[in-house]
């Protein structure tokens, strides 16, 4: 398979899931869109060099995330709050569970970058702990302490009485 082949190939699996990853990382549609453009270019420029096809997505994730981290180096954007853009999948669920599905991502938003990022790539992007762990620089262990303590912190974010609970029951 040629150097155009297999590119092709790397777009068509991965374009969803780098655009879903790209969105959550930044909120804007049209800034989304540009990240996972840039991704893919800085990708075909780099095609030759990847070895490791099972790392795809774990390149692909580290190209976006410094992507999203070179537009902050270039400019600083005003920002506004607005409605978060629906999934396609959304439209088929109740109105209770679409609440749901809103007070789950507004509490996450809420999380540390810390905790949010590999929260954000386990249940968005499906990723493991080990290749969270290989995208982020960390340990495994690192990774699964950080989740942990997401999971915690967003329980804690969606059911205030529950944090209470749990926090006296440690003393």
């Amino acid at each position: 398979m040629d150097a155009r082949q297999r590119f092709d190939s790397l777009v068509r699996t991965h374009s969803t899931e780098i655009y879903r990853y790209a969105y959550w990382l930044c909120k804007d549609e049209a800034v989304a869109n540009d990240l996972v453009q840039e991704t893919f270019l800085r990708a075909w420029r780099s095609i030759a060099q990847l070895r490791e096809v099972a790392a795809v997505k774990a390149w692909l994730i580290t190209i976006v995330r410094r992507e999203h981290a070179r537009l902050f180096e270039r400019k600083r954007f005003v920002t506004d709050d607005i409605d978060e853009m629906p999934v396609e999948d959304e439209d088929s669920l109740s109105a209770d569970a679409q609440m749901d599905v809103h007070l789950v991502r507004t509490a996450m938003s809420e999380l540390p970058e810390k905790y949010r990022e590999p929260l954000a790539m386990q249940v968005v992007m499906g990723m493991s702990c080990k290749e969270i762990a290989k995208t982020l620089s960390i340990s495994e262990s690192a990774v699964m302490t950080q989740l942990f303590r997401a999971r915690q912190k967003l329980r804690g974010l969606l059911d205030p009485g529950e944090a209470t609970e749990v926090a006296n029951a440690r003393d």
